[in-house]
């Protein structure tokens, strides 16, 4: 009976830390109020994480709210290659073979090579995060093990929410509700810091992921509103409903990371101007000025001629 106490003491404990993991940070209010108006004003459901890494204060607002992740559940896939990387099931710079067989629709190049191309490893990789190539990431998701390995990487590692939903055993209703993926803002932006970090698989795959994180060519939306020569991480994810993005700044005085998403969006345009886009653009212009108020900077007139 004493045991089994124990055992049960033991498992709250462990549940109590893991909720409170990623809430050990003090609110910046002053940045909340500021971007509560962004939030409120939306026309679906959004949320939005923000957390400046030299002065740990964090505004959360619908942090801990499921989103679909569409094309950053790339970003766990990512770790899931490093992780096989790393152990050396693979090597990085190993010849691959494409077959048309592979392709799938949507974002990417790959989907357009021809039968029997060899490539390296690390091309698909990196066309998976620049080019968000779905063709790359299903091709990588498998070779990582798929949504159970990628999920048990995520659990072990205290993300609770962030999963990998589709062609994964027992995740069919969370795959019809949220889609590939699913994700917490607060969870997005401290698995991005955890990279920053060197914290996730090795200080070596850290620094790798995070310079493939760097290369990105959607840029557009959040990015647009940092300077072109601020190095910033970051990835995106779109469909019809649901538009979000992860961030993190490399900025003059000091690192700062975000996620912003959205869901039951009312805009579902494919449009540049579509208001979750603009949202996007309109949080991260927020945060860069308030984080670097003196800087100077802004986009250039007429710079929404070269918008997608």
């Amino acid at each position: 009976m004493k045991q089994i106490t124990q055992i049960v003491v033991l498992f709250l404990f462990t549940s109590i830390i893991s909720q409170t993991a990623f809430s050990q940070y003090k609110t910046d209010k002053m940045l909340e109020k500021k971007l509560k108006v962004l939030i409120d004003s939306f026309h679906g459901t959004a949320g939005v994480y923000v957390r400046n890494l030299k002065t740990n204060k964090e505004v959360a607002i619908n942090a801990d709210t499921i989103f679909p992740t569409a094309s950053i559940i790339k970003v766990p896939i990512l770790i899931g290659m490093f992780n096989k990387i790393d152990s050396g099931k693979f090597n990085y710079h190993q010849s691959e073979v494409y077959r048309d067989s592979m392709a799938h629709g949507g974002s990417g190049l790959m989907q357009y090579f021809k039968d029997t191309t060899k490539i390296d490893l690390n091309v698909a990789i990196t066309l998976m995060i620049s080019h968000s190539d779905n063709t790359a990431a299903r091709w990588c998701e498998k070779l990582a093990g798929g949504g159970v390995e990628i999920n048990a990487w995520l659990a072990d590692n205290g993300f609770e929410f962030t999963r990998l939903n589709s062609r994964t055993p027992g995740r069919e209703k969370d795959a019809e509700k949220f889609g590939w993926g699913q994700t917490t803002p607060r969870e997005m932006a401290n698995l991005v810091a955890m990279i920053r970090e060197g914290k996730a698989v090795s200080p070596a795959a850290s620094q790798r992921m995070y310079r493939d994180l760097t290369h990105i060519f959607w840029d557009e939306y959040a990015l647009s509103q940092i300077p072109p020569y601020v190095q910033a991480a970051s990835k995106q994810g779109m469909v019809d409903a649901s538009r979000s993005e992860a961030v993190l700044v490399n900025a003059p005085h000091g690192d700062y990371v975000f996620y912003i998403a959205t869901k039951n969006n009312k805009d579902i345009r494919w449009v540049p101007e579509n208001e979750a886009w603009q949202l996007a653009r309109d949080v991260s212009s927020l945060l860069w000025n308030y984080f670097e108020p003196h800087y100077g900077w802004k986009p250039a007139p007429g710079v929404e001629k070269y918008r997608y």
